[in-house]
């Protein structure tokens, strides 16, 4: 970006700052371009909004408030406009929808759209309203009884797939996300059919995509934590992940034996299993291929030796760390 007083390039800057919202006080990294010659300092409408999700996303995390993406999970769940949802709150008309584009709820408004996440109180919800018709109350508890049936059927199912990912409540360990199982499995599904990459590559193909969708925007693709290994950054639980998309028929994973007597497994798209990218924002998809293209030609050993440029594997690797998301701001490969 040059500089609107001189003309002359500026240089991007970042820096620890202090700002406050809702009279609390948190530390972010700044980013901004700064005028050598003038001193003054300038942001894009893209750094302004990665300076202020930074402070949303700590203030959700201090006080537990629910983040966009689940705002909208638990209202589609049961089917519902926004608009109801409001109308079941007793909130104002627009407000559901205000949050779901990232408006921030009050602490009581939270804790009230938390709380039905759980279908039983849901249908309490639904009952103390006031203002509905009471063939729309029947129709909503109904839907809500039938997913308190379904959790009962597949419970099992959720609870291995939150002991893969992690039941955890969106952090700086997340990226800001919620794990999703689902999106996860897309980015493998993805990787597979444009690169079939070996395992170890894998692992660097998806923390590259999970940390540079933060670096641009303050918030992961999957939810997933990474720790560092010798290797470099991996996904938490990977070798478990990855044999249960394997025995699901998600991915195809072959092995190599190699003549140095060591074994490769190759990832692989399944014939009849296609990526689903109505799961993603453009902006994910976009991150996406920008990982495959660069990393493409790569191989395992350099993809490796790259990841271990990362200040993010650097500090956590002696051990064995998870690794916080704001390494994300440091990233230097990609």
């Amino acid at each position: 970006m040059k500089s609107p007083i001189t003309g002359a390039a500026m240089k991007l800057t970042k820096e620890c700052r202090s700002m406050e919202f809702r009279k609390e006080t948190f530390e972010i990294v700044f980013h901004y371009y700064k005028c050598e010659d003038s001193g003054e300092q300038f942001t894009t409408t893209s750094m302004d909004e990665v300076n202020m999700n930074q402070v949303y996303n700590q203030y959700r995390d201090r006080f537990n408030i629910p983040f966009p993406d689940e705002i909208i999970r638990i209202r589609e769940k049961y089917g519902l406009p926004a608009a109801k949802m409001s109308e079941i709150f007793g909130f104002g008309i627009n407000s559901y929808r205000q949050y779901e584009a990232g408006e921030m709820p009050s602490i009581a408004n939270a804790k009230l759209i938390q709380m039905v996440e759980d279908p039983k109180k849901f249908i309490d919800m639904v009952e103390l309203c006031g203002t509905l018709d009471e063939k729309v109350k029947i129709k909503y508890i109904q839907k809500a009884q039938l997913l308190v049936e379904e959790r009962k059927r597949n419970i099992f199912n959720l609870n291995f797939k939150e002991y893969l990912l992690g039941n955890h409540l969106a952090d700086i360990y997340s990226g800001y996300r919620n794990p999703n199982f689902e999106k996860f499995t897309e980015m493998v599904v993805y990787f597979s059919e444009k690169i079939q990459p070996f395992k170890t590559k894998m692992n660097k193909l998806l923390f590259y995509a999970d940390f540079l969708m933060f670096k641009q925007s303050c918030f992961s693709i999957s939810g997933v934590r990474y720790k560092a290994i010798d290797m470099g950054p991996v996904p938490n639980n990977f070798q478990s992940i990855f044999e249960y998309l394997a025995n699901n028929d998600e991915i195809d994973i072959f092995t190599t034996e190699f003549p140095q007597g060591y074994t490769g497994e190759q990832f692989k798209v399944r014939k009849g299993r296609p990526f689903n990218c109505s799961l993603f924002s453009k902006t994910e998809l976009e991150v996406l291929e920008k990982v495959s293209t660069l990393f493409k030609p790569t191989s395992t050993n350099d993809i490796i030796a790259l990841s271990h440029l990362e200040k993010a594997w650097k500090k956590n690797e002696k051990d064995r760390s998870i690794i916080s998301y704001e390494y994300a701001f440091e990233l230097n490969q990609i």
